[in-house]
């Protein structure tokens, strides 16, 4: 047990940052990608499958599925946080609190979030601007993924856990498998459940059953096979919570505040362009989700990293991983950028089936996506300030990227120059130049705060 831990240890505190981008986050974004790819792909299942409106009624769901992904986040970054930390100071203590912390807080919140969201699902819907048939068939859909909350917050949580101590491969195929499964369970399910008009039930009842075998496998392994975090005491750790509370607020409240972000634009898409423009959101917001996953993953595979050697005080070095892994962020922004910009038409046609509505989108899909090229630095700076405990940092950057400046943009826009309904998909990128010019600002602040702690001997 000792070695494993050792081993992983003097990886991230020795090895050459682009050694750790290969090691760490190559696995991160290939399960994470694979992760996103279940997501998109229900979206063309049902799109293919079912329709058009059944397509904008996922879409529509989608936001609300993010306070799931909210509570999740929340334990599972702040937990991985204070995780990697301890194993860079060598502090067993911790270490073995923090899964059964883990657990009795999922409990709680999962608890939670699923009274709400199976009692209270209409009204919730109803915010989004969804109507009529869509929203009768996001009803379904969302009451039945409400159902799983539970298993899908611990699923989340613990492959956090997995990623802070810097196991991407074994977090990989966990996540991988649950997805893979999802992906072949889809259309099995909607030809079964499309005679009965319960087509759209078909994709929900995949994604629980998914996220159930997840869940289970997870559970077995932290109980059985992991070397380094174990299984102890289920009860919640007065020493762990309100680190974990504070340091995961920020990315909780990135997906709370992306189902609010989400949420304001379907409204305003409805009521500058009606249901047409809702699909066309929902599409676009579709291929958004899988675009910044690979982004995502590549900031789990720098978290363990950043932390560890930070714990270790190695502040040049975390430094040079930082800028390392926003540079690769860029690159690999760019390789989804390209496609996005080239072949519009091909992309939208996978969620929408009726050429016209493709042809009418796709000036605006561009726009949308405009400054996604931006995202990279942005997120590697956010994972760093979680990962240093800057938990306020951290959170103003969720802020004024999802809410602050994104929304009132959203409602500007639109009257400006006659825009209408296309100065909804302009908001991203007003909001995504000030946000990065900030993001820089605090990453440079936090490199001489490193400087100085170093001169001092700290």
């Amino acid at each position: 047990m000792m070695s494993n831990k050792n081993d992983t240890r003097s990886m991230l505190l020795h090895d050459s940052p682009q050694s750790l981008v290969l090691k760490l986050s190559v696995p991160a974004i290939i399960g994470m990608v694979v992760v996103g790819l279940y997501n998109f792909m229900d979206g063309v299942y049902v799109g293919q499958m079912v329709g058009d409106n059944a397509m904008a009624a996922v879409s529509v769901s989608y936001p609300f599925t993010l306070a799931n992904s909210g509570i999740s986040t929340l334990i599972g970054i702040g937990s991985a946080s204070i995780l990697s930390r301890a194993i860079g100071k060598r502090d067993q203590s911790t270490i073995d609190k923090i899964m059964g912390n883990l657990i009795a807080m999922n409990l709680i919140f999962s608890l939670i979030i699923m009274a709400i969201g199976m009692i209270f699902t209409k009204q919730i819907l109803m915010l989004s601007g969804a109507s009529g048939e869509i929203l009768e068939l996001a009803l379904r859909y969302l009451r039945i993924i409400f159902a799983g909350s539970l298993f899908v917050n611990f699923a989340q949580s613990s492959n956090m856990i997995m990623r802070g101590e810097g196991l991407l491969k074994q977090a990989m195929l966990f996540s991988a498998g649950s997805a893979i499964m999802n992906i072949i369970l889809d259309p099995i399910f909607i030809l079964l459940l499309k005679p009965y008009g319960m087509g759209i039930d078909g994709v929900a009842y995949a994604t629980v059953a998914s996220q159930v075998t997840y869940a289970m496998a997870s559970l077995w392994y932290f109980k059985r096979r992991s070397k380094t975090v174990r299984i102890n005491a289920i009860r919640i750790e007065r020493t762990l919570f309100s680190e974990i509370i504070g340091v995961g607020f920020s990315a909780m409240l990135m997906q709370v505040m992306m189902l609010v972000q989400q949420t304001a634009l379907y409204n305003l898409a409805a009521q500058h362009g009606g249901d047409t423009w809702q699909i066309i959101l929902g599409a676009t917001y579709r291929v958004v989700s899988f675009a910044f996953i690979p982004l995502w993953g590549l900031s789990q595979g720098y978290q363990p990293a950043v932390g560890t050697n930070y714990g270790a005080k190695q502040y040049d070095r975390v430094k040079h991983i930082t800028k390392v892994f926003a540079i690769t962020a860029t690159l690999l922004a760019l390789i989804f950028y390209l496609p996005i910009m080239l072949v519009p038409n091909t992309i939208l046609s996978m969620f929408i089936t009726t050429p016209f509505v493709v042809e009418l989108g796709v000036g605006d899909f561009r726009l949308f996506f405009l400054s996604y090229i931006l995202l990279g630095v942005w997120i590697v700076v956010l994972t760093l300030m979680q990962s240093l405990g800057r938990a306020t940092k951290a959170s103003v950057l969720v802020i004024l990227r999802q809410i602050a400046i994104y929304i009132p943009a959203a409602i500007i826009m639109p009257y400006i120059a006659g825009f209408g309904v296309h100065g909804v998909f302009a908001a991203p990128f007003i909001t995504d130049v000030i946000v990065f010019i900030v993001a820089v600002g605090m990453m440079i602040n936090e490199f001489r705060r490193m400087d100085a702690l170093k001169a001092s001997g700290k």
